[in-house]
């Protein structure tokens, strides 16, 4: 048995700020759902659609791993680090906030929206100096496959994190699929960025997510359906 529990999309927090409109997977400003706060060190799954010109104006964090992973468009970043670029589909930004940084996210375009995913991960401590990472991963590296795009120690051309979690993205046409090993005692969170899938037999379609808790060592099978991308999160 995979033991999944699936949250459905129409299960999350909503915001529509006319500029923003935004679902919430776990708790965040004025969503709150005390059974979903997070899942392990997985605080937030924001996903974002910004209006041409638009953004979040200069602001602050402190001891988050931040990931900015772009569907459509194309996300102007700028921060105290001294950090200024803009980042497009394939590209995955990393913000390690540590002791503090301030920054600002605007769509950079003034005719076509922006659609993004911002993940929030807890490090393992505070106190990191703050970071910033950012590598692009190619649709070939990730089609029909799970490539791993955020791990500790940045494996495999990963970028960093400093947290006990592993993030993987795969994209999937209809027909393929990939296997991940979820090791014994290890948690797995899965998204469906966009498109349909099944995990283990269940389907999956965008804005949906499937997790495990602390199982046994199992293996999940996604399924393309229709042309997906799905995030995988592997976490102590």
């Amino acid at each position: 048995m995979s033991n999944l529990t699936i949250r459905r999309s129409n299960e999350r927090g909503h915001a529509q700020h006319g500029w923003l409109d935004s679902h919430h997977t776990f708790s965040f400003a004025d969503y709150h759902d005390p059974k979903h706060m997070g899942f392990r060190a997985l605080r937030v799954i924001n996903e974002d659609r910004v209006a041409p010109g638009q953004g979040f104006g200069t602001h602050g964090h402190r001891d988050m791993e931040i990931i900015s992973y772009v569907l459509e468009g194309a996300l102007e970043h700028k921060d105290s680090l001294g950090t200024g670029s803009v980042i497009h589909p394939g590209d995955v930004q990393r913000m390690s906030a540590g002791t503090g940084v301030r920054h600002s996210e605007f769509n950079s375009s003034k005719t076509d929206g922006l659609h993004f995913l911002q993940i929030w991960i807890i490090p393992d401590k505070a106190g990191y100096a703050p970071s910033y990472e950012e590598k692009n991963f190619s649709a070939a590296e990730k089609q029909g496959r799970l490539r791993l795009v955020a791990s500790p120690g940045g494996k495999d051309g990963s970028v960093t994190l400093h947290q006990d979690a592993s993030l993987y993205a795969g994209l999937f046409a209809p027909g393929e699929s990939a296997t991940y090993a979820l090791p014994e005692g290890r948690n797995a969170w899965i998204h469906v960025a966009r498109g349909k899938v099944t995990i283990n037999g269940e389907t999956l379609s965008a804005g949906d997510a499937a997790s495990v808790e602390a199982a046994g060592a199992q293996s999940l099978k996604i399924d393309g359906v229709e042309a997906a991308e799905v995030l995988l999160f592997d976490l102590g």
